[in-house]
């Protein structure tokens, strides 16, 4: 889906929110994505710790996780968008936001990669649900506006999103081992060659 210059609207399907959830009835609703406002820097940091704490225990230090706080974060995302760096945020008709994305010019131009998908996180309650497609097409579609071609993301070795990657396109093209904490964290670097998503 080609994206409006102010982001995009996508259509998907959710099993009904609340209590008594049912998996056999699904609901249609609509996820706009677009440029993060000053005032959901709060929304985005609680989606990017609560994914952290719920994908990576005994992935990252936990040093790492129990760091993180809602003000830090509050203040991370507040100013990248201050400073209009491009940060969006998916947002569901009555839950508002529930997932994140970051990306611009990648930082290691030696992969010979354009573009990079810095950040990409969705509300754990939201999983599966289609909201890190659609953040990741937007991503590619705000891409090719700034005339980039190709993109990467790194990951976490041990994340199990680097599957969800390989499912939307992203090839394995390199690894790495930073230092978290001081302790060593394997991550794994999926391109894509041109920004498409993979249909499933």
């Amino acid at each position: 889906m080609k994206a409006a210059p102010s982001g995009a609207a996508f259509v998907l399907g959710l099993p009904p929110w609340g209590v008594g959830r049912q998996a056999c009835r699904v609901d249609t609703f609509t996820i706009e994505v677009g440029p993060a406002r000053a005032h959901e820097a709060g929304d985005i940091a609680r989606v990017y710790i609560e994914s952290w704490h719920d994908t990576y225990p005994g992935v990252v230090p936990d040093a790492l996780l129990r760091a993180m706080t809602l003000c830090g974060q509050t203040a991370r995302w507040r100013a990248a968008i201050a400073a209009r760096e491009a940060v969006f945020a998916a947002r569901h008709q009555t839950h508002g936001v529930v997932g994140m994305t970051s990306f611009g010019r990648a930082r290691d131009a030696g992969l010979g990669l354009e573009g990079e998908v810095y950040t990409l996180y969705v509300d754990p309650a939201f999983y599966g649900e289609g909201v890190g497609r659609a953040l990741l097409c937007e991503a590619f579609a705000q891409l090719r506006r700034r005339g980039l071609n190709s993109c990467i993301i790194w990951a976490h070795a041990k994340n199990p999103a680097r599957f969800f990657y390989e499912r939307l396109g992203g090839r394995l093209v390199a690894e790495r081992t930073v230092r978290l904490m001081g302790e060593p964290v394997p991550e794994a670097a999926f391109a894509w060659r041109r920004l498409v998503v993979a249909t499933r």
